[in-house]
Parts: C-alpha cells; sequence; structure tokens
C-alpha cells in the first residue's frame, strides 16, 4: 500500500505532483535545497488550491487538509519512511544521479524509485541503483493539477509489478496513464520540443515574428498556445536540454538546437521565470 510519497523538488512540476497526491488523501514529504524553495512551492499550492476554492471545487477546510497533509523538509533522509519516491527537479543528469544514488541507500527495500524526468534515459537512471527492476519513469505534465496525462516510462529491467503499481498510483491521483518504451525524449517530447525548436528557426531565419508564427499555429492547427509561448511556458533552458538529450540520443542533425535557442539561453532569457523569453512578461 502506497500511503506515503516522497517528492524531491518543490519547484512547478514538484509542488504540483505534491498538491495532486496530497489531493488523493496521500501523506506527502516535500523535500528541496532550501527553505525558500520550500516556501514558493506551497505558495504555488496554496494559490492553485485557493482557485479552486473560489470557483467552489474545493471548501476551505477542504484546502486546509490538502496542505496538512504535505511536510516539507531539506533533508532526503526524512523520505526513509515514504512508501513511493518521485523526483522532479532540473533536467541535468548529474543532478538527478546523485540524487537517485542517495534516495537508493535511504528508501527501504522494494519501495519505487521514479523521474519524472522529460527525456533522460529510465534505463541509465536506474543503473545507478541497486533496484532497477523498483525503478520507473512516471512523466507528469505542466500544469501538474490541470493535465490529465503521465507517461510511464519502463526502463529495461522495470517489473511489470512496479509498473502495475506506478499506473494505479497516477490513477488515484486523477491521471491517466499511457505506457512508452525508454527513448530520447519518450513520446511527448520527442514530438513537441522539435516542433518548438523549428519555431525557433523559423523566428531566427526571419520567417515571420513570434506572434506571428504562435497565430499560425493557434489559428491554423487549433493548438491552444503557440510553440514559442510554450518554450516560455516551459522554459527555454529545459528545451534546450531535451534538446541536446534528442541529439546526443539520435546522433541526428534534425534534432540540432537552434542557435538563437543557445543564445537566449545564454543570455538568461529562459521565459516566463525570469520576465523575458520570446514575448515579455
Amino acid at each position: 500500500m502506497i500511503r506515503t510519497i516522497g517528492v524531491v523538488g518543490a519547484g512547478t512540476m514538484g509542488s504540483g505532483i505534491a498538491q495532486v497526491a496530497a489531493r488523493a488523501g496521500l501523506n506527502v514529504v516535500m523535500r528541496d535545497i532550501n527553505d525558500d524553495f520550500l516556501k514558493r512551492g506551497f505558495a504555488t499550492i496554496d494559490k492553485s488550491l485557493q482557485r479552486d476554492v473560489e470557483k467552489d471545487r474545493l471548501t476551505v477546510e477542504d484546502k486546509q487538509a490538502i496542505i496538512g497533509r504535505i511536510h516539507a523538509t531539506t533533508s532526503l533522509d526524512d523520505l526513509r519512511e515514504s512508501d513511493f519516491a518521485v523526483e522532479a527537479v532540473n533536467e541535468d543528469l548529474s543532478i538527478k544521479s546523485d540524487i537517485f544514488r542517495q534516495l537508493d541507500r535511504i528508501a527501504r527495500p522494494g519501495v519505487i524509485l521514479a523521474s519524472n524526468t522529460s527525456s533522460i534515459s529510465i534505463t541509465k537512471l536506474a543503473a545507478l541503483t541497486s533496484r532497477p527492476e523498483f525503478f520507473i519513469g512516471m512523466h507528469f505534465m505542466n500544469p501538474v493539477p490541470v493535465m490529465k496525462l503521465v507517461e510511464i516510462i519502463r526502463g529495461v529491467a522495470t517489473s511489470d509489478a512496479t509498473y502495475e503499481a506506478t499506473r494505479q498510483l497516477g490513477e488515484a491521483m486523477g491521471k491517466i496513464s499511457v505506457e512508452v518504451n525508454d527513448s530520447p525524449g519518450f513520446v511527448s517530447n520527442r514530438v513537441v520540443m522539435p516542433m518548438i525548436n523549428e519555431a525557433v528557426f523559423a523566428l531566427y531565419e526571419g520567417v515571420g515574428t513570434a506572434e506571428a508564427i504562435d497565430e499560425v499555429m493557434k489559428l491554423g492547427m487549433n493548438h491552444p498556445m503557440g510553440p514559442l509561448q510554450l518554450a516560455d511556458f516551459i522554459g527555454l533552458d529545459v528545451c534546450l536540454a531535451i534538446m541536446n538529450v534528442l541529439y546526443d540520443g539520435f546522433d541526428d542533425s534534425k534534432y540540432r538546437p537552434c542557435p538563437l535557442l543557445k543564445k537566449y539561453v545564454d543570455a538568461g532569457w529562459l521565459g516566463r521565470k525570469t520576465g523575458r523569453g520570446f514575448y515579455r512578461y
């Protein structure tokens, strides 16, 4: 039985995962490296739940109970009693590797370790632990409380029991699970990131303005958000990291990140989170 879930990372994805888990009645231990990040995570959760209160989808008492089920910590050791642990930190292999080596030591035998990575090999991450059969990818979509999908990715050693337990957990959290194979970018980012990258190339080559490119895709393809606006929402640093994983993983020039994307990341123009990307915020 999964009663307590550990979440490593209190950023956009981590706080979202913590929120939907607590709303599903699970106890949550949410860990980040300092108290400021944890406070921001709780502020994000509070704001999200308050919208539901204002729309009569949640009572004030329910909101307080959900937040009360989330315990904040700066120590990974506090995840020792978790029945399931999911990592949701930056898309950086070295950072994730360090976390999973520690979690493997801390978590009880048989506890499933999951990564919310959007592109990095689950098999590679699992091999860092002594429990590859209990390792899996659980890729939530942003914003987590709103988006229904969770991609579940098996590593080469992931057991059927681990997959089934993860699928049931996703269902309990109100998500629709889709199983995909371990390949760079999986399905979601293998499809959407090259589209974003091509939109950046169109801007780079002067084919159209950012507004024009996004309007074409919204009005002509019925996308709810244009690709450049979506890139700003995701974070241009994240987009670049995923494109690099695709480029390296497939060794194919069609995944080459656009020079303009690299330039914006070098400038610190990462999108909404920094106030400037392809648009100003």
